[in-house]
């Protein structure tokens, strides 16, 4: 029968499968990219188990503790981990590395599987990541797309991954789309430790050796930060600059921005805080081609008065290799030109 063994950080690829068993509201905050969540003490169970071992006794506490652990690995075992082969090899991790990853790593090893249990626990992971995002971003090649809003950045991303080239996507790891009006439809953004979690686990497995393509990006990404490390990196790199005319990116952003169009209150809530920049009238003649539905109109004028001038300041202060920028002059920002598109690219 073996015995758990000790595994660090870098051996996180030794194993088939990591399994998280702290409570579900620690995995929600953040957790080891791709491990899955068997708690051992659910939210409300974890929380009475630490008002006994304060109000209480500790002995009274550890003894409420086991018995629900005990419950917990149980029915992980009858479910979660039934159809687990014999040669399985597991990681297991919690807070610390201490109880409740002891506890499962333990039972588990007894079935007969190899069970590793993480050394130091999740904050130790944690220590690894944000020492890593501090020293990762340097050691690659980065090429960083720019053009102003509506230029079908986002675009030429996905279609530089789908031919096989390294791409870094911030906004899809921030879950939101970088701008005044980036929220995505029902989806709610990650915790900032775990959109470290996400860059961190997508820098490491970058080959040095190529180039990585990243959209230019402000340093907040709707409420996520982008580290300053990364961000350093990024806007010292070389540039790919798309130029697109006004109506291409006007039917791009009318695309990928259509739940807006069937509800224009919501559009005028996000425009709200540019108040103080345009004035009430803009804003009000915004909210009347909202409200008439004359969208085409609402979003050129938005371009124009709002999102190309923002740009020109920003872009031109950030990205310090702007000027010598390779131009990807682009009629339409469909799929077909811009796969046409990405050999220049390259």
């Amino acid at each position: 029968m073996q015995n758990p063994r000790v595994a660090t950080v870098s051996q996180l690829s030794d194993f088939d499968e990591i399994i998280d068993v702290r409570s579900p509201a620690e995995y929600a905050e953040d957790h080891i990219p791709g491990a899955i969540s068997a708690p051992v003490l659910d939210d409300e169970q974890r929380a009475e188990v630490g008002t006994l071992y304060t109000q209480v006794s500790p002995f009274e506490a550890k003894k409420l503790g086991a018995a629900l652990i005990a419950r917990n690995i149980a029915r992980h075992l009858e479910t979660t981990f039934s159809d687990r082969p014999k040669q399985w090899k597991v990681l297991v991790y919690c807070w610390r590395g201490g109880q409740r990853s002891g506890a499962m790593a333990h039972i588990l090893a007894q079935v007969g599987w190899s069970v590793g249990r993480l050394d130091g626990g999740y904050k130790t992971y944690r220590r690894q990541v944000m020492a890593d995002i501090e020293t990762l971003p340097d050691t690659l090649d980065f090429r960083v797309v720019c053009g102003p809003t509506g230029s079908g950045k986002s675009r030429l991303l996905r279609v530089l991954q789908e031919q096989g080239a390294q791409v870094l996507d911030l906004e899809a790891l921030a879950q939101h789309r970088g701008s005044l009006l980036g929220n995505l439809p029902e989806e709610v953004q990650p915790a900032q430790k775990l959109f470290d979690s996400r860059l961190w686990d997508a820098l490491r497995h970058f080959d040095t050796r190529r180039p990585v393509f990243v959209e230019a990006e402000s340093k907040k990404i709707g409420l996520i930060n982008t580290p300053e490390s990364l961000l350093s990196k990024i806007r010292t790199s070389e540039c790919v600059l798309i130029e697109a005319p006004v109506a291409a990116r006007v039917q791009l952003l009318m695309e990928d921005y259509k739940h807006f169009l069937s509800n224009p209150a919501l559009l005028i809530e996000r425009l709200t805080p540019l108040l103080p920049l345009h004035g009430r009238q803009v804003l009000d003649h915004w909210q009347m081609l909202a409200e008439q539905g004359n969208w085409a109109e609402l979003v050129e004028k938005l371009l124009v008065q709002h999102y190309d001038p923002a740009y020109r300041r920003s872009t031109a202060n950030n990205f310090t290799r702007l000027s010598g920028a390779k131009v990807l002059q682009l009629e339409n920002l469909d799929q077909a030109t811009l796969r046409a598109a990405m050999p220049e690219a390259l």
